[in-house]
């Protein structure tokens, strides 16, 4: 028996409009995505030209005043060099205000004495008996001292200050002078007293 031709027209109708409906919400779908991916755009571009807008370039001498860090093989020492004598004229004018003459700690930390304390009830980390490399005095002493005037000496009044520094303990002899090469040739007496950080990454 023939299905009517009413019957027939619907049985027609049903999937093609299920198939238009689907395509239209798909056109939907994908204009209101390409929408979305364009204010995205747009908002990029506008945080960018935000940023860009921050600040002024910076030129390669004024970029260098503020790269002196010194690493621990002496990668970044200056040339120059310094002699005990020099460095206890300069610390006795310019450090032993908060020092203390021989380097015995007022205000300001001890830096002389300390070795074989470590294990003690009693510890003192000064400079001979805790740090691991003497090029992290020559660091520390040109970015932050003299307290009140840090980044004032010269490469040369460093590398004094640090020779008479090691000498009061006992690290160099009395005719020490220090440049680059023999400051980073030194081995401290608490050089294997540190154990590696593998930071960030893993523990």
């Amino acid at each position: 028996m023939r299905k009517p031709v009413s019957m027939r027209l619907k049985s027609v109708r049903s999937p093609l409009a299920a198939v238009m409906g689907a395509s239209l919400l798909m056109a939907c779908a994908a204009s209101s995505t390409a929408s979305h991916d364009s204010r995205q755009l747009a908002t990029n571009a506008r945080f960018q030209n935000s940023v860009a807008a921050i600040g002024a370039p910076i030129s390669d001498a004024e970029l260098n005043a503020w790269n002196i860090d010194i690493a621990p093989d002496g990668r970044g020492l200056p040339p120059g060099s310094g002699d005990v004598a020099m460095g206890g004229r300069i610390f006795a004018e310019k450090c032993a205000a908060c020092h203390g003459a021989k380097g015995e700690g007022l205000i300001g930390d001890q830096l002389i004495g300390g070795r074989g304390t470590l294990a003690s009830a009693n510890p003192k980390r000064t400079v001979g008996s805790y740090w691991p490399y003497a090029t992290t005095l020559f660091d520390y002493i040109r970015r932050a001292m003299p307290y009140n005037a840090p980044q004032s000496l010269s490469a040369d009044e460093v590398y004094a200050v640090s020779a008479w520094i090691l000498n009061r303990n006992g690290i160099v002899p009395d005719d020490t002078r220090l440049d680059a090469h023999s400051l980073a040739a030194i081995r401290m007496p608490n050089r294997d007293g540190f154990v590696p950080d593998p930071r960030p990454g893993r523990l």
